[in-house]
């Protein structure tokens, strides 16, 4: 039997807009198996980004239920949902969100503040994970002195450097030029073959998109989906 880290099941989202009700995400069913790597494709305001928030307890739904791991979401204070993302959940974004101030090592170190890492733990957690990703030269640089696909790397190593079983990645290489982008999207599968992460990644680079397992395509709320060859 497969082992399922999230599960979401009738799962709807909707805002109100004025005295309109405009709804992104309509009754939506997906299994998310332990070890998957997805990209999650489709047009403008699909609801791609809205989907990633609420698998990753950034926002909640207006229906239905969304687990992961042995965490329902939709039953957690905020409270809870933040100090469960701290230890479960890496994001990574298409702008890196790094501080300027702070070395790639402090900036990786930054999740580990919310834990009970001592600053030594800290530093050895924060120089294995820039290691995985090839930047253990570079761990005293300040993000001004590194390339694009260098500070990604960093972005890289911080959302995983408290060892999450998820990481959910928005347009990870929007910002990027196309060898730098496969570079990072090869790191990605590296991650997800050899150190076991689950990857849900939503972007607009259908390039992209082919380095994952599978395909889902967004569009009006729901989702269809596609292997890749």
């Amino acid at each position: 039997m497969t082992d399922i880290l999230a599960r979401l099941e009738g799962v709807s989202r909707s805002y109100q807009k004025g005295k309109e009700k405009v709804e992104v995400l309509h009754n939506l069913d997906l299994d998310i198996p332990r070890g998957d790597f997805i990209a999650v494709m489709g047009p403008s305001g699909s609801g791609k980004t809205t989907l990633l928030n609420l698998i990753g307890g950034l926002d909640k739904p207006t229906a239905g239920t969304i687990r992961v791991g042995d965490a329902e979401l939709t039953n957690m204070s905020n409270n809870q949902l933040s100090h469960w993302r701290s230890t479960h959940i890496g994001f990574i974004f298409q702008f890196y969100n790094l501080l300027p101030v702070l070395t790639a090592q402090k900036n990786v170190e930054l999740p580990l503040l919310l834990t009970n890492f001592n600053g030594k733990e800290r530093a050895e957690r924060a120089a294995i994970a820039l290691d995985i990703v090839g930047l253990s030269d570079r761990s005293k640089h300040h993000p001004r002195e590194l390339s694009g696909g260098q500070e990604q790397r960093v972005a890289i190593a911080r959302a995983i450097v408290s060892d999450p079983s998820l990481l959910l990645c928005d347009e990870p290489t929007g910002d990027l030029d196309r060898e730098t982008a496969d570079e990072v999207l090869k790191l990605m599968q590296i991650l997800n073959r050899e150190h076991g992460k689950t990857i849900v990644m939503v972007t607009h680079d259908a390039q992209a998109a082919e380095y994952a397992n599978r395909i889902l395509h967004c569009d009006k709320g729901t989702l269809e989906a596609r292997e890749v060859a």
